[in-house]
C-alpha cells in the first residue's frame, strides 16, 4: 500500500486552493455558488464512473502508487480526489481565462 497518487493528489488540489486564493478565482469569488459547482461536477463524474463500472467499461488499474482503499467495487478512493481536483482547476481555468478576457477588453 502506497500513499503517492494520494499525495500528489492532495498537493495539486492545494496548489489549485493557492491559485483561487491568489487571484480570488473561484472559492474566493463567490464561496457559496463554488462549493454547489464543486460538489455537482463531483457528483456527476462519480456518477459516470459507478455507470461505467456496473456496465463493465470502467476498472480500477492496480498499481503500486496507490493505496488500494476502495470506496465501492473498482471505485478507488483517489477518484474522488482526482474528480474533485478535475473539476476545481477547470473552474480556476475558466475563471482566470474570463478574467483575462475582461482584462484585454478593458482599456
Amino acid at each position: 500500500m502506497s500513499f503517492a497518487y494520494l499525495l500528489a493528489l492532495l498537493i495539486s488540489l492545494t496548489g489549485m486552493v493557492v491559485l483561487d486564493r491568489r487571484f480570488g478565482l473561484f472559492f474566493w469569488r463567490a464561496p457559496r455558488a463554488a462549493a454547489v459547482v464543486l460538489a455537482v461536477g463531483v457528483v456527476f463524474f462519480l456518477a459516470w464512473d459507478l455507470i461505467g463500472i456496473t456496465t463493465g467499461i470502467f476498472y480500477r488499474g492496480v498499481t503500486s502508487f496507490m493505496t488500494g482503499l476502495l470506496l465501492a467495487p473498482e471505485l478507488p478512493v483517489e477518484e474522488v480526489f482526482f474528480l474533485t481536483f478535475l473539476c476545481y482547476l477547470f473552474m480556476n481555468a475558466l475563471q482566470g481565462a474570463r478574467m483575462l478576457l475582461e482584462r484585454r477588453r478593458t482599456p
